[in-house]
């Protein structure tokens, strides 16, 4: 038998919690049917650990990421962190675990079952056979740029980010956004806004010769304002998305709303340290202790986890067919019900997948 693999597990803020433990408990029940050997290790991370440590990465948490084989975060974000210093808001807790661990490439696909084309705002015909992944450039760009600040100058308050991308950044992103289109449909979006930024037109350059590396993918160029505008006309067109950390976290945001909800969008961010997976939904503090938050992002994050930390692509699939056999069967949360449609809570959703699951034994 294997040896046994390390999770670190932080639950974090608001719905964070809930839906952690629905994925924990999908996660047990994979282990379990496909013979796999996994520790979950739960850490303070966030809001959480600053009330308890006063620091929204504790060293502990650090260590244990690092340490781990795979990290699994929940959420982060509270309304009283409003105002307290920046190094203490739970966000800068997360902008450092990515960059502790040396995650660059930030992937986050959505792949709509035809039993939830009903729940997309979108037209049928729009939405039928979406099947497309968002590659994020995570570790550069306006989030991490210096200088940066607030000051005041003659007499009025001025503030300044810097953006701020170099081609061996733009590089490996873009190797592995190729990679991932090989895969798949062969075909590969990069967005940016090169009419306008330098970044950007640096951005296109380099692209332009990953391309070269991989003869078998389609690459085609795209301004961030039209691809936004395409990906509500006919998101069932695309197939691998590339672009930089602002315009991805944006363009994923606008991809769960064509979905019909953030609550389905998973997360794996991969690169040179421990990957790390999470819902791309927020805390969502208004819904938390209600039960009703919809897991299926973490539940998705956690066949991510399955696929690219554990080498477990059997689990994976396994995972993936027992959410979509509870949409099947019209297990549907809150967020996605519909007139006279049953409304499940988070736990009861999670527990009927790993039923589903069992049964792959």
């Amino acid at each position: 038998m294997s040896s046994t693999r390390r999770v670190a597990v932080l639950p974090g803020d608001g719905v964070g919690p809930e839906v952690t433990r629905a994925a924990v408990l999908v996660l047990e029940a994979a282990a379990e049917v496909f013979d796999l050997r996994i520790r979950p290790e739960e850490h303070p991370v966030g809001w959480a650990a600053v009330q308890a440590d006063e620091d929204p990465l504790p060293a502990s948490t650090l260590a244990a990421c690092t340490d781990a084989d795979a990290v699994f975060l929940g959420a982060v974000g509270h309304p009283d962190a409003v105002g307290v210093s920046p190094e203490k808001r739970p966000e800068a807790g997360l902008l450092r675990l990515r960059t502790e661990l040396r995650c660059y490439t930030n992937l986050r696909p959505l792949r709509l079952p035809d039993t939830l084309i009903g729940v997309s705002p979108l037209r049928e015909e729009r939405i039928r056979g979406v099947d497309l992944v968002i590659v994020r450039e995570l570790a550069g760009g306006l989030y991490y740029g210096t200088p940066r600040g607030v000051e005041t100058r003659e007499g009025e308050r001025s503030a300044h980010n810097t953006l701020r991308y170099g081609a061996s950044e733009i590089r490996r992103v873009a190797r592995a956004a190729f990679r991932l289109a090989e895969g798949r449909g062969r075909r590969l979006l990069s967005v940016d806004k090169s009419n306008v930024l330098e970044t950007s037109r640096l951005w296109r350059e380099v692209v332009e010769e990953v391309a070269l590396e991989h003869p078998t993918v389609a690459l085609e160029h795209m301004l961030i304002d039209r691809a936004a505008l395409e990906l509500v006309l006919r998101p069932n067109t695309f197939d691998v998305i590339l672009t930089e950390n602002l315009f991805g976290d944006i363009l994923s945001d606008e991809v769960a709303g064509v979905a019909g909800s953030l609550g389905l969008l998973p997360s794996a961010s991969l690169g040179d340290g421990t990957p790390l997976f999470e819902p791309v939904h927020g805390s969502a503090p208004a819904l938390a202790g209600e039960g009703t938050a919809n897991p299926v992002g973490a539940i998705l994050s956690m066949a991510m986890l399955l696929e690219h930390a554990l080498d477990a692509p059997e689990a994976a699939r396994a995972v993936g067919r027992a959410v979509e056999e509870c949409f099947a069967s019209g297990l549907r949360t809150a967020d996605l019900a519909g007139p006279g449609e049953k409304v499940v809570g988070t736990d009861a959703f999670a527990k009927a997948a790993v039923q589903i699951i069992a049964t792959e034994g």
